[in-house]
C-alpha cells in the first residue's frame, strides 16, 4: 500500500489529514497526486457511490504514481546524471 493510497482512503472515509503534506509522510509531488485522486473520487462517489469511488481512487493512485515516477523518485532521475 502506498502512502498516497492510504491517505486517499482515509480522506474518502471521512478522515481528516493532520498538518501539512510532510507530516502526512508525502512529498509535494505525492500530495499533488493525492489531491487529484481525491477530487476525482469524490465526484465518482456523488455520481456512482462509495464502491466506485474506492475502485477509481485505487486505480488512479497506481496509474498516476507509476506515470509520474517513471523516471525515478526524488533522488533518482535523469536530472541527477
Amino acid at each position: 500500500m502506498s502512502a498516497v493510497g492510504y491517505w486517499a482512503r482515509e480522506i474518502l472515509d471521512g478522515g481528516v489529514p493532520y498538518g501539512d503534506y510532510q507530516s502526512m509522510g508525502l512529498s509535494n509531488r505525492q500530495y499533488d497526486i493525492l489531491r487529484e485522486v481525491v477530487a476525482a473520487a469524490r465526484a465518482a462517489k456523488r455520481e456512482q457511490g462509495t464502491r466506485a469511488a474506492g475502485v477509481l481512487a485505487e486505480r488512479q493512485v497506481r496509474r498516476t504514481c507509476a506515470e509520474r515516477y517513471r523516471d525515478g523518485g526524488p533522488s533518482v532521475g535523469p536530472w541527477q546524471r
